[in-house]
């Protein structure tokens, strides 16, 4: 049903990817991710499980009245609550889609469903054919798929085609195939679900082995339509598929893969940035694609190399991905308009309301940094556009500190608004800085994490602090970044806090493996 050559990308970060353990978003970060989805090209954004909670359903429906181009996708179980409420998120979008799931392995229906397998086919159809009456653009996925009975897997997947599936999904849930062997499998769902010409097959890859970008890239080779992907491979558990893995696999190898994509790869960096400062997920430094070492060169042999032809040690351009060495130096003389000009070469747009907070927190650090670089414009852009109507934030800081008094921090917060101050001591000025922090906002959170890192070179450089924060078995994260490492490790703790309070006003139901 689709164009062989071009492979579909169904994206789920913004659903999969923020069952990563303490990624929250609010609907605010959500509608920006999925705006910048949007412009790097992916076909489908699944935004979200509608029925998990009224946070969800909200900026499910959100990002469906506001995107013009993308498919929205909305996850349901094959249940009438879940496929009506869905619906309902998602049917002003421009072109909505259902998407529905039951597990199809032997034990998940056994122990988990605890249903038999006609019960589980019929639910299967009687799903299907519900969200069929709603709009033309249904998927099924069998959760468990890659351990399912593959005769049983090709029943359900001709039966529910019958009803009105478009798309039919083979995931692996748990990371457990093996690439040859899920080349097998998808090969196997294609030659024997005889109505298999009448919709496209899909993968959604786990992480858990390794394998992810291997088995979907096999599944790709063996005819699948559609992958399943996340920026950064985030997702439950070891995660999933990134996007970033598979399209430039299918960019840089065209001598291998005949397929496409229609990515606008330059996008690919920017997108990963954000990602990033939204959930206070760290990118590893050796990642490929998007990693701070992806384009790096160290041992002398390969920067002479290199500097005679790049592709002597780069299979591909920094610029393909989107990392670009920009000339324009930005500092304290810098205009509005140069710094909007800038904010649009690395791949964001902002509204005239907000760039006149961003070009405002600008001015204020180019009073304590001489040059301002990408890496600070997009943390401006992230704590002074996507903050903006938080539980907690900070007025400001004052700390005493040395190796001859006792660490002290005063602080004045807001909290919804209203002014609070203290002062308390601490075994160091961090520590001091988060005694009076829970002290005000009152937290029984736990601090499991504190990592610092510099966002760019040189000893003027912003210090980004992530915390991950537990309150009554909820995991958050939350993300700071200041030239001064002490003002950033407060902005992390407060964000995060303001996660947790989220969280606990949106309690999420138990959110689906697939």
């Amino acid at each position: 049903m689709n164009d062989d050559k071009k492979i579909i990308i169904f994206d789920t970060t913004l659903r999969d990817g923020e069952q990563s353990p303490g990624a929250s978003m609010n609907q605010a970060e959500k509608l920006r991710i999925a705006t910048q989805l949007e412009a790097l090209g992916v076909d489908v954004i699944e935004a979200g499980f509608p029925a998990a909670s009224q946070g969800d359903y909200d900026a499910v429906k959100a990002i469906a009245k506001t995107l013009k181009k993308t498919q929205i996708a909305a996850l349901c179980r094959a249940t009438k609550h879940d496929i009506l409420r869905g619906w309902d998120a998602i049917k002003e979008a421009v072109n909505p889609r259902i998407h529905t799931f039951i597990a199809t392995s032997e034990l998940h229906m056994k122990y988990k469903l605890q249903m038999e397998p006609d019960q589980v086919l019929s639910q299967a159809i009687k799903s299907v054919k519900l969200a069929a009456s709603l709009t033309d653009n249904v998927e099924f996925s069998a959760e468990d798929g890659s351990r399912s009975d593959p005769n049983f897997l090709c029943q359900v997947f001709e039966a529910v085609i019958d009803a009105g599936a478009t798309t039919i999904n083979l995931p692996d849930t748990v990371g457990y195939a093996i690439p040859e062997e899920f080349e097998q499998l998808v090969k196997y769902v294609i030659k024997n679900t005889p109505n298999i010409d009448k919709a496209i097959l899909s993968v959604h890859c786990h992480n858990d082995l390794g394998l992810a970008t291997a088995n979907t890239l096999a599944a790709i080779q063996s005819g699948a339509g559609q992958v399943e992907v996340t920026i950064n491979g985030i997702g439950e558990r070891a995660g999933n598929t990134s996007l970033e893995e598979i399209v430039m696999s299918l960019n840089t190898r065209p001598n291998f893969f005949s397929q496409t994509t229609g990515i606008d790869t330059t996008r690919i960096y920017p997108t990963s940035r954000l990602v990033s400062m939204i959930t206070g997920i760290l990118i590893q430094p050796n990642r490929a694609i998007v990693g701070a070492n992806a384009f790096a060169h160290e041992a002398g042999i390969h920067q002479d190399g290199v500097l005679k032809n790049p592709m002597t040690y780069e299979i591909m351009k920094p610029e393909t991905v989107g990392i670009t060495k920009n000339n324009l130096v930005l500092g304290k003389h810098s205009g509005r308009h140069a710094l909007n000009a800038h904010i649009k070469t690395i791949g964001y747009e902002l509204s005239d309301d907000e760039l006149n907070i961003v070009f405002k927190k600008f001015k204020n650090l180019a009073d304590k940094k001489k040059s301002i670089q990408d890496e600070d414009i997009e943390a401006l852009i992230n704590e002074g556009v996507l903050r903006s109507s938080e539980v907690f934030s900070l007025e400001y800081i004052h700390v005493l500190s040395g190796n001859t008094v006792f660490p002290t921090a005063s602080i004045q917060l807001y909290i919804n608004g209203r002014p609070v101050q203290g002062a308390t001591e601490g075994s160091g000025p961090i520590d001091a800085v988060y005694n009076i922090i829970s002290k005000l906002t009152d937290t029984k959170s736990e601090l499991l994490r504190f990592t610092i890192s510099a966002l760019t070179e040189g000893t003027d450089a912003q210090g980004e602090v992530t915390v991950r924060l537990k309150e009554d078995g909820i995991t958050a994260l939350g993300k700071g970044t200041d030239p001064d490492i002490i003002t950033a490790a407060a902005l992390a703790y407060i964000n995060g806090l303001n996660r947790l309070e989220y969280l606990k006003s949106n309690p999420p139901r138990e959110q689906p493996l697939l």
